[in-house]
């Protein structure tokens, strides 16, 4: 039982740490962000400060609104808003500003690939959701609309404010949003905790629907 919860907790930490890691990378390729780093990137063009800054300011204010929705949080939840932004400003302290088109596509591509592989690390330790994806389950629940449905409706809304405020929307935005949901579910197969007794806990089945990503 304390190797599983070991498992778990390094688990959640390093994917935790690589998300934040990996989307420096998107940042420094400069083709596009995920939608909520659209967002987070035309905040933090706004306002001065870091994109981890923001990033955790949002997460924060998010995680407000869980409230009337009565949502729990878990320590996932809140390792996510304190983890990913902090790493993020870390990684982004030392990579070099990236010019030539033939180092940004590998740097996209790299950054695209560990995502789904963060993805799979922290949604697979099982500590709870990140803290925009329970907003949409919340609303999910308060409105009886499907995921995908309210999912859609929110991250156009964030990439169109983000895009307004200056945030990047390119190619990597499109090839993140069609590739992010297979990278997910393989590393989320790959990555799935052993159950502690008999009992099957099958992590994910199908299309990651549920297993939404922590931004």
């Amino acid at each position: 039982m304390k190797n599983r919860l070991g498992r778990r907790l390094v688990q959640l930490y390093a994917g935790l740490g690589l998300y934040g890691a990996s989307s420096a990378l998107l940042v420094r390729a400069g083709l596009g962000l995920e939608p909520w780093n659209v967002l987070h990137q035309g905040l933090a063009e706004l306002t001065g400060l870091s994109m981890g800054v923001v990033l955790t300011i949002v997460g924060a204010t998010v995680l407000l609104l869980w409230i009337p929705l009565r949502q729990r949080p878990g320590l996932g939840t809140v390792s996510n808003v304190l983890v990913i932004g902090f790493a993020m400003d870390a990684t982004l302290s030392l990579l070099p500003y990236v010019h030539a088109l033939a180092a940004r596509v590998p740097l996209l591509l790299a950054g695209i690939v560990l995502n789904g592989v963060a993805t799979g690390l922290y949604i697979a330790a099982n500590f709870g959701p990140g803290p925009r994806d329970g907003l949409m389950t919340g609303l999910h629940r308060l409105t009886g609309r499907p995921i995908r449905v309210i999912r859609t409706a929110v991250e156009v809304a964030v990439v169109a404010t983000g895009f307004a405020l200056g945030g990047t929307v390119g190619i990597g935005t499109v090839l993140y949003a069609l590739s992010i949901g297979p990278l997910a579910q393989l590393f989320l197969r790959m990555f799935a905790v052993p159950p502690a007794s008999g009992r099957s806990t099958v992590v994910a089945t199908g299309q990651p629907e549920r297993a939404i990503l922590p931004r």
